[in-house]
């Protein structure tokens, strides 16, 4: 295994890396919508979800790969009824790519987010 890591997303919080390369796939961490730089949870869920999917898109990156490599995407939410507003944000994340996706509705996240993502994702 190799670990990735990327001044573009967060640095870890605690034991984890922000990514793993495994016998081709490239694993992320769940990111929050914290800012790369000051590590500032952002306000609102339309702000915490371009983070947290950019987070994801920074590992992707640092492993060499693009975001048409992403086979799977998870999302946890607090907040259900703010899906739509989020399906538009990942929407532009994924572009034409349509990977697969769950979302699950969860009480509560690491700092307090509102969102957290991980994704998986396929050297060719």
């Amino acid at each position: 295994m190799k670990q990735i890591s990327t001044p573009e997303a967060p640095r870890p919080v605690a034991a984890y890396s922000q990514g793993i390369e495994a016998a081709g796939f490239i694993f992320t961490a769940g990111q929050v919508g914290l800012h790369p730089v000051s590590g500032t949870l952002a306000v609102g869920i339309d702000a915490q979800a371009e983070l947290a999917f950019g987070n994801v898109a920074a590992v992707v990156r640092a492993a060499g790969l693009k975001t048409a490599n992403i086979a799977k995407v998870t999302i946890f939410m607090t907040d259900l009824t703010q899906f739509g507003r989020v399906n538009v944000i990942y929407e532009r994340f994924v572009g034409e790519h349509k990977p697969a996706r769950t979302t699950v509705g969860v009480s509560a996240l690491p700092l307090g987010a509102l969102i957290e993502v991980e994704a998986i994702a396929i050297r060719p």
